[in-house]
């Protein structure tokens, strides 16, 4: 049974506490409230740690409620200040601050219907900690390119007014390759001490299968690393995205480690019309003129689609023209899908 603590101890205690209360302080005179929260919620990850849950959570409910107030606040006045990646995270962890929101996106029913359901948790996480549960935080989407898997990560953030970190993935292992277990252990330090929607772009670069033909020592330890560290209890409940294009790649017992995984595929023609239709504004996609177009957007990824619109509506700025060039659009959507064609060979 270990004994009473050292004044030594009890010291460094102080002297930590201490140092806590300045940061505290420094951020409020600063007007950096985020900054604020997240000093908070890393007292609470210290209080449950030592075992103190009551006050852990006491402290974790309180800064929910400063979040939600901070949730109301006017139009157009940023809730949160932007989190910015510090120190060694900057240059293998990207920041921004979307305002895209689900409504700005084209998605099937079923897809939204998950997607508002973990925004819905996340919105009221102090009541399912309240009766034992916790809010999903771990999502992996998975599908082609350009099928919105990165932008739902923007539309997530946006909804809950929150900061997308981006890690990229690739960068990180031609820049330390040998040292990636340790540098992702700074991105996971980051998720447990700042709130916010961390998006793991190109996953399958560290979630490939073990045991694969052209696996090497270093991937496998850095993908136990990553098995390990999304066991680790989320304190500040910050959303988790891994996105991929490969999914028949990863390692089945990370693929258990999510608590939602959402397949993306290529638009329909409903949804393709829908998207051209938004994305071309004014310029009015008619009845007569989608059905000309329609059996080209066959195939044709989200992204694809945005760049074809986009194509024939910058053309339409530039002449001040008031409606859509129907063979400019369908010229647009044809070079689209000889590039995809050329792609895919």
């Amino acid at each position: 049974m270990p004994g009473p603590r050292s004044g030594h101890d009890q010291e460094k205690g102080a002297l930590m506490s201490t140092k806590q209360i300045v940061a505290l302080l420094n951020s409020h005179v600063e007007g950096d409230q985020e900054q604020f929260l997240s000093i908070a919620l890393q007292i609470a990850a210290q209080q449950a740690r030592a075992g103190n849950e009551t006050d852990a959570n006491a402290l974790k409910r309180l800064v929910q409620k400063a979040r939600e107030r901070q949730g109301g606040a006017p139009s157009g006045q940023t809730p949160i200040p932007l989190a910015r990646p510090r120190g060694e995270l900057q240059g293998l962890v990207e920041s921004a601050y979307p305002k895209t929101t689900l409504a700005n996106m084209v998605l099937t029913d079923a897809i939204r219907a998950r997607l508002e359901r973990v925004v819905r948790e996340q919105g009221q996480r102090a009541v399912l900690r309240d009766h034992g549960q916790i809010p999903a935080t771990h999502l992996l989407l998975v599908g082609p390119p350009g099928t919105g898997k990165t932008m739902t990560a923007a539309a997530l953030a946006g909804e809950l007014r929150l900061p997308l970190f981006t890690v990229k993935l690739e960068s990180l292992f031609s820049r330390f390759f040998g040292e990636t277990a340790g540098k992702l252990r700074l991105v996971f330090d980051q998720i447990a001490q700042t709130r916010g929607i961390y998006l793991l772009d190109e996953f399958d670069a560290i979630g490939s299968r073990r045991g694969d033909p052209n696996d090497v020592g270093e991937i496998r330890r850095v993908l136990n690393s990553v098995l390990s560290f999304m066991e680790e209890p989320n304190s500040t409940d910050s959303i988790v995205i891994a996105a991929t294009n490969h999914v028949e790649i990863l390692d089945k017992a990370l693929a258990r480690r999510f608590d939602e995984v959402i397949e993306y595929h290529v638009p329909d023609h409903e949804a393709a019309r829908i998207l051209l239709t938004r994305r071309l504004g004014q310029l009015r996609l008619t009845a007569k003129a989608w059905s000309s177009i329609a059996p080209m957007t066959d195939g044709l990824s989200q992204g694809e689609l945005v760049r074809a619109a986009d194509a024939v509506l910058k053309d339409a700025i530039l002449e001040n023209a008031k409606s859509i060039d129907v063979a400019r659009l369908r010229t647009a959507l044809e070079d689209r899908q000889s590039f995809r064609r050329r792609f895919h060979a």
